[in-house]
């Protein structure tokens, strides 16, 4: 079933109105109403406008209606400008004139409070009603372009894009961000289609508006603010239509820092973070993420401007030997990679270089380029002319209009006939330089990009390029359907879950529940000495720190006293704690210690956490987050990527781990989350995993059921 809240239909009464009332229209300089109203007729909004002021008969030569009630019925839009307190009843009433959509500028509501909350609940109850569109509260309004519709109080630069010119759909929670954008992109030469500020999204959200710009002939790419996803499968659904229609979402999401969730019942369940676990899902749509606003801004010009995105393995034209150090020092900074050239490799390349040039990545060309400037469109052909680059960057000296008189022409030459289906992107390594704006014009009108530094270039194309090294394929697995799952709830103990989960193929070392001594001695005796003692209750969490760990009992007389001072230990620890009893386990090999859970929100679905364990687990937090559609080959190449992965390939004589079997269990532990709703996490730590070939054996195991 679709998560589309609204028809295209209903979202053009306020994107593409062809009537819009303005509530509070003034002529008051400085007035909310008074902007919005002149903007509309400053740029000869193509409808009928009907301003809505008690005390005014006319305004800019327009009838003014004194009333709500005095409108004509069937309004597209009305935008309001006027206080919070008049706000609720006014909707009600343009309800009532089946009015289509409603902008309100108005805040105070639900960051306001409860009583705002109360407002802003009700009016999402008269959208729903009547089928009526809201933007905001708390919001700047919207802009559409290519249709001159600004309904937003903001002075507007109204430009539109040319017939047939790619543009951007902008679509953010922050209307001050919205603006910022289309601010910058503008004087690039870049063109907005349209902007939409959601602010509070009482009855609307972002989702809404990536659903209607997918299927706007008129946008090319989205760019995005968000704070925070209210209607994820909704979102996630808009994204999966964005990419099969081929328009990139560019998103900037502020939420790193956020602290664990100090609800979260397992280890896991902290260390899965709100903003990791929205990251990772929607990495998987393909979204693509900017860490600061001038990212958002760089990656979306290059989406919009080049005939293609970035790909992996990037060249570079440079013209110096420092630089070029630089160059390797940025990219291996921020993960892009540089494809190797050399004169072995790279025939193409070695034949339009002098001898004395030798070939390589960057390739720096000195100072030829001043006196055979010829140079910049021979080297920059042959690299967009191999297959294994993914994208170019003429990392250029611009100096002075001299200088740049000379380079400019045979760098914008390379692509006037349009004939590489990749980037090309233009970065300045002397961001000051007096560049004529002919020249940085010549370049955007073939699709290259002009950069005033290289790094700001490399992290966009970093960024881009990391959409082309992720496999989007869905692998998923059958699910894995756990019996007994009707019988836990809430925190379920280990020895109950290693029951459910080990008939899924999850390996833990040979164990049994033990109610008393004499059966934890006799379970001991069966499965063979040393062993472990493990307390074993729902509402004991952390085993070791109540003294309900006992390793290496090494005969049945030492388990059963384990068994009693077990029992004390934890009375003394808390003695609210009742004991099940204890799980008598054969004591295993040591190894290097892994963490692997999984985590189900409500919104989001399940994600699986794996990464290094031990001591310095939450003080690293060296894990990643995998979506259980990956398969082996995708999760193995998330944990070669952890910051400790050397450990895993074998560091400094220790043999190679093995990561298949790891990788296996992790695709599992993402079947179980998939075959088993109930399930809100799984805990399990450590994992031992052993040399390549040996296998992982997990050693504890927590789960929490709803």
């Amino acid at each position: 079933m679709s998560e589309r809240r609204f028809t295209n239909e209903q979202i053009d009464r306020l994107l593409r109105p062809k009537s819009v009332a303005v509530i509070g229209a003034s002529d008051r300089k400085g007035a909310l109403g008074a902007t919005l109203l002149n903007n509309l007729v400053q740029y000869e909004f193509d409808g009928d406008i009907y301003p809505v002021n008690p005390k005014r008969d006319e305004l800019l030569g327009l009838k003014v209606y004194h009333t709500v009630d005095e409108l004509p019925e069937g309004i597209d839009c009305a935008v309001l400008a006027i206080p919070r307190p008049f706000v609720l009843d006014t909707v009600r009433g343009l309800a009532a004139r089946k009015c289509g959509a409603v902008v309100i500028y108005s805040a105070g509501f639900s960051e306001a409070g409860e009583e705002g909350m109360k407002e802003q609940l009700e009016l999402g109850e008269i959208a729903r009603e009547h089928g009526m569109v809201i933007e905001g509260p708390n919001c700047l309004g919207c802009t559409n372009y290519v249709e001159r519709v600004p309904l937003t109080f903001v002075e507007t630069n109204m430009q539109t894009p040319p017939k047939g010119t790619r543009a951007v759909g902008i679509a953010s929670q922050s209307g001050a961000l919205a603006a910022v954008l289309a601010t910058a992109l503008h004087p690039r030469g870049c063109y907005v289609s349209t902007s939409v500020s959601t602010g509070n999204e009482a009855a609307s959200g972002v989702e809404d508006y990536v659903n209607w710009l997918v299927d706007d002939e008129d946008t090319h790419v989205i760019a995005m603010y968000v704070e925070s996803l209210r209607r994820p499968k909704a979102f996630i659904e808009a994204a999966r239509r964005a990419r099969a229609a081929g328009k990139p979402i560019i998103m900037l999401h502020p939420g790193k820092s956020n602290k664990a969730q100090e609800s979260a019942a397992t280890h896991t369940g902290a260390m899965a973070g709100d903003y990791a676990l929205m990251k990772t899902k929607l990495a998987r749509e393909g979204v693509i993420f900017a860490d600061t606003l001038e990212e958002l801004e760089d990656i979306t010009e290059i989406a919009l401007r080049c005939p293609a995105l970035p790909g992996a393995n990037m060249a570079v034209l440079g013209e110096s030997g420092a630089l070029r150090g630089l160059a390797f020092d940025i990219a291996e900074d921020i993960g892009l990679d540089l494809i190797d050239l050399n004169d072995d490799n790279s025939p193409a390349l070695r034949a339009v270089l002098p001898d004395f040039v030798p070939v390589s990545n960057p390739t720096d060309i000195t100072a030829i380029g001043l006196s055979e400037p010829e140079i910049y469109t021979k080297v920059l052909t042959a690299l967009l002319d191999d297959d294994r680059v993914g994208s170019v960057v003429a990392s250029i000296i611009q100096s002075d209009p001299i200088t740049s008189g000379i380079k400019f022409p045979h760098i914008i030459k390379v692509l006037e006939d349009g004939s590489f289906a990749k980037p090309l992107v233009f970065a300045g390594v002397d961001e000051g330089a007096t560049v004529p704006q002919e020249y940085i014009d010549g370049l955007r009108k073939v699709g290259i990009p002009w950069f005033p530094s290289t790094e700001r270039a490399y992290r966009a194309i970093a960024r881009l390029a990391d959409l082309a090294k992720r496999d989007l394929t869905d692998q998923s697995g059958e699910p894995l359907p756990l019996s007994g799952m009707a019988e836990v709830s809430g925190v379920v103990p280990e020895y109950k879950a290693k029951e459910l989960l080990r008939p899924a193929g999850i390996a833990f070392p040979e164990s049994k529940f033990a109610p008393s001594a004499d059966e934890a001695a006799a379970v001991a005796e069966t499965i063979g000495f040393p062993v472990v003692m493990k307390a074993q209750a729902a509402a004991l969490g952390h085993k070791s720190d109540a003294g309900g760990v006992i390793l290496n009992l090494k005969t049945a007389d030492e388990v059963r006293e384990a068994f009693t001072r077990m029992y004390d230990n934890v009375a003394s620890y808390d003695s609210s704690i009742t004991l099940d009893g204890v799980l008598v386990e054969k004591m295993g090999r040591m190894g290097t210690e892994m963490i692997v859970g999984a985590k189900s929100d409500p919104q989001w679905g399940p994600v699986v956490l794996a990464g290094f364990g031990g001591v310095t687990a939450e003080i690293l937090k060296d894990v990643k987050l995998f979506t259980p559609d990956m398969g082996v080959e995708r999760v193995k190449e998330g944990l070669l990527a952890l910051k400790q992965a050397p450990i895993l390939k074998g560091y400094r004589g220790s043999p190679e781990l093995d990561v298949d079997a790891l990788a296996d269990l992790i695709v599992k532990i993402g079947q179980v989350m998939t075959g088993n709703p109930s399930i809100r996490e799984i805990d399990l730590n450590p994992v031992i995993i052993h040399p390549k070939g040996d296998g992982v054996v997990a050693l504890d195991a927590l789960m929490l059921v709803d």
